[in-house]
């Protein structure tokens, strides 16, 4: 338990029953941890998030251009975090782990995901205002998930994600302006290699969000009313999909949705299985989820166990 406790400074929400229903661990930016983090953490426990969550404050003493530029350092922190997640899955099996990041720490959520052995997952990524490149490649972080990605974005943070990011980088190291202001660049072809991408859900910024308490700007992205109305949902409902994300997005989103969302991934798994070749769904081989890892990397993914992976890598069928 000694490799659950955080990073610095008290964890109010992380006690024995709320592990044994799943963890979030909250990633700080630059700064470390500090209000915001702090009020994320509150906002997620306000919008009915039972899970334990902890802060895990990845920064170093160095300033802040030395958190934002330690690439080296910042991936090894990030396998650090991965680590732990592997062993809070050896103390409580099955459970879910969704990683929250904020600015900064969005970057440190994808290398976190991009660090994790083969074969291991977690439910969720949901990025606040992240200082990483539009064109950063996601593939690896979301073969990572189960849910996905959520990124939200606001054109309205030009001053740091903007400005402040061509003068002096993303976390990953481009003069430009970061996903956390304009969006992640996605593939055109999201039925063939770019397929992946069908499981990153971004989040532009509406007016109606500030009645939440964030106004569109850096240091507002993770206000506690923002994160119980617009984050939490996401925590609490186990598949995402569009139909989700403008529920959320559009402030209308209530406890019930979440059955709905169980009901429409439970729809699709039937339809997916009634799709696979007789033989493979008496050897249980119907997957649940699309095979989306891209043609070209999939040598450097893990392992294929579905049926339609095997049609896609070799042409035919195999046991």
């Amino acid at each position: 338990m000694v490799l659950l406790c955080g990073c610095g400074g008290p964890q109010p929400y992380r006690t024995e029953k709320r592990l044994q229903r799943g963890l979030v661990i909250v990633l700080p930016g630059i700064e470390g941890r500090g209000g915001i983090s702090e009020a994320i953490c509150r906002g997620l426990d306000k919008g009915g998030v039972n899970w334990a969550i902890e802060i895990s404050d990845w920064t170093t003493p160095l300033g802040l251009l030395y958190n934002l530029r330690a690439h080296g350092e910042n991936r090894r922190k990030a396998s650090q975090i991965s680590w732990r997640i592997r062993q809070y899955h050896w103390n409580y099996p099955q459970r879910p782990v969704v990683l929250v990041g904020q600015s900064g720490g969005g970057a440190i959520a994808i290398w976190t995901a991009e660090a994790m052995y083969a074969g291991q997952q977690v439910a969720g990524i949901i990025l606040l205002a992240a200082s990483i490149s539009p064109d950063y490649v996601l593939d690896f972080a979301l073969e990572k998930t189960r849910r996905g990605i959520v990124n939200f974005h606001s054109a309205r943070d030009w001053v740091l994600l903007g400005l402040g990011t061509t003068v002096y980088g993303t976390m990953d190291g481009s003069h430009s302006s970061a996903a956390g202001q304009i969006g992640f660049e996605v593939p055109h072809d999201l039925n063939g290699t770019g397929s992946i991408y069908r499981k990153l859900f971004q989040v532009p910024w509406r007016r109606g969000m500030a009645k939440a308490g964030h106004g569109g700007m850096h240091l507002t992205s993770g206000a506690e009313g923002y994160v119980a109305g617009y984050v939490a949902p996401f925590i609490l409902t186990e598949f995402w999909d569009d139909e989700l994300v403008e529920s959320i997005a559009s402030g209308q989103w209530t406890p019930a949705e979440q059955h709905r969302a169980t009901t429409r991934k439970a729809s699709r798994a039937r339809r997916v299985a009634s799709r696979a070749p007789r033989k493979y769904r008496r050897r249980g081989f119907a997957s649940t989820q699309p095979t989306t890892a891209p043609a070209d990397r999939r040598a450097k993914a893990a392992p294929l166990t579905d049926w339609r992976g095997w049609v896609e890598t070799s042409g035919r069928f195999r046991r």
